[in-house]
């Protein structure tokens, strides 16, 4: 039998409060805050960055799916760009480099840290962008304008030592840019345990607008922008008319009454840029 390991205390109000199971008792809920976690986690499947959640059948059949992550990559960067113009940029958790590659080709000295090997192969080998292997929070590097993180955050065993880290990383009036989840999504409250990005096997943390900005301010930063998006975001255009996209569609449009990809919290994905004040550097160090 595999060992759980078990969250008991909230990562924002700490063990004075109690919190309640949600979920049938596969999610844990504090009574103060409403951060949401799980309850216990596998510790046989915790290594989720060995090669065989990207290849052999694992993570989505990764590299079969070239064009929809580079279509990932460009939104993502559309979006960062929109606010922020970071002359050099590191992605934590840069899976095969696609992010990474899209930045260097919008001018931006851009590079990764990826714990895969499969990935930092794929990246070096087939993008030729730079990829270091390991963890972000014990690889030192150069500081940047920007760091980011799209789904990594919900995966890592202490979401403040990888803010500190992010926060370390950074010049000063740097930018983080992060996308998680959203726990609170209307498919989340919806779908229940079938929700497809509640991932219990591996997502140990579970953010709503609320936490994750709570989060990110207590570790230093001002969040400068919050807002959720629906899945279909990340859709290719041909692909949002098939039956199945056209689904999501209708179930989307009859939680909020509007065909718009973004929300400010019913979407199922949740992004927050946010930035490191000049004046706090020596506070948190």
């Amino acid at each position: 039998m595999s060992a759980q390991l078990k969250t008991a205390e909230c990562l924002l109000c700490g063990p004075r409060t109690g919190n309640e199971p949600l979920l049938g008792g596969s999610l844990c809920r504090c009574l103060t805050c409403g951060f949401t976690w799980t309850n216990a986690i596998d510790e046989s499947t915790r290594d989720l960055y060995n090669d065989s959640y990207f290849v052999d059948g694992g993570y989505q059949d990764y590299f079969a799916h070239v064009d929809q992550w580079r279509y990932e990559a460009g939104r993502r960067l559309s979006w960062l760009l929109s606010g922020v113009r970071p002359r050099t940029l590191l992605e934590a958790g840069s899976a095969g480099g696609f992010f990474v590659e899209a930045a260097r080709s919008a001018g931006i000295d851009a590079s990764g840290v990826e714990p895969t090997r499969a990935c930092v192969r794929y990246s070096r080998e087939r993008l030729k962008v730079p990829v270091q292997h390991g963890y972000f929070e014990s690889t030192a590097v150069k500081p940047v304008d920007a760091v980011c993180g799209f789904h990594v955050l919900e995966h890592v065993d202490d979401p403040r030592k990888f803010l500190a880290t992010a926060r370390s990383q950074l010049v000063p009036s740097g930018w983080i840019a992060l996308e998680v989840p959203n726990i609170d999504s209307s498919a989340a409250r919806r779908q229940g345990t079938s929700w497809p990005h509640l991932y219990l096997k591996h997502h140990r943390w579970h953010f709503s607008p609320q936490s994750l900005t709570r989060l990110v301010e207590s570790c230093g930063f001002i969040v400068r922008r919050c807002d959720t998006i629906f899945t279909r975001y990340y859709t290719r255009p041909l692909r949002r008319l098939r039956p199945s996209a056209l689904a999501k569609l209708a179930a989307d449009y009859r939680a909020v009454k509007s065909l718009r990809m973004s929300d400010p919290q019913c979407g199922d994905l949740l992004r927050v840029i946010a930035q490191l004040p000049e004046s706090s550097m020596s506070a948190y160090a």
